[in-house]
């Protein structure tokens, strides 16, 4: 068993320069939530690691980010899938907390919450060039989606990725990664 760290904004629902700020708001990329489901049915855990600093900014509330992610979780249960944990780090980029990606605390208390140790066995799947420091920061294996902030990230860091796999969307990393092949 494996786990599969995501990114959320981004890689499994839509994201918005003016961030998600409503339930209504927060809707799936296709085939996001049948990649996860099918990740669970493998027999692998799945858990998020997203920066979600419109709390701290006032842009919406931390009842209405619980309603988000109890909305995935609903989506989700319908295709037979589920996340083990999230980790959400609330804070606004000026509290310089630990938790807050590119700093690989939310990784860390992934990792406390589900018992299972940081290494080359866990993937850190995601959209922009923080969670991919955040994943090398832990010491995780790490994966880009063009979806989101994807192609803007190859863009500003072609250099800096040039070992890390690039996936159109997360059901393509799924495939490969169920696959067996070495990524």
């Amino acid at each position: 068993m494996s786990l599969i760290i995501l990114d959320r904004d981004g890689v499994i629902n839509f994201d918005s320069k003016d961030y998600i700020r409503t339930v209504e708001q927060w809707c799936p990329i296709p085939k996001s939530l049948e990649a996860i489901a099918r990740l669970g049915k493998a027999g692998h855990q799945v858990a998020i690691a997203t920066n979600q600093s419109g709390v701290a900014r006032g842009y919406f509330s931390l009842e209405t980010l619980n309603g988000m992610h109890q909305k995935m979780g609903e989506l989700l249960s319908h295709l037979g899938g589920s996340i083990h944990f999230i980790a959400a780090c609330l804070h606004a980029p000026w509290e310089k907390c630990i938790c807050r990606k590119p700093l690989p605390g939310l990784l860390h208390q992934i990792a406390f919450a589900l018992k299972i140790p940081l290494d080359k066995n866990v993937w850190m799947v995601g959209d922009s060039y923080k969670d991919i420091q955040a994943g090398t920061g832990a010491g995780v294996r790490c994966a880009l989606v063009k979806t989101g902030n994807g192609e803007l990230t190859l863009e500003q860091h072609a250099q800096q990725l040039h070992a890390i796999p690039v996936w159109d969307n997360l059901a393509h990393f799924v495939d490969h990664f169920l696959a067996g092949a070495s990524t």
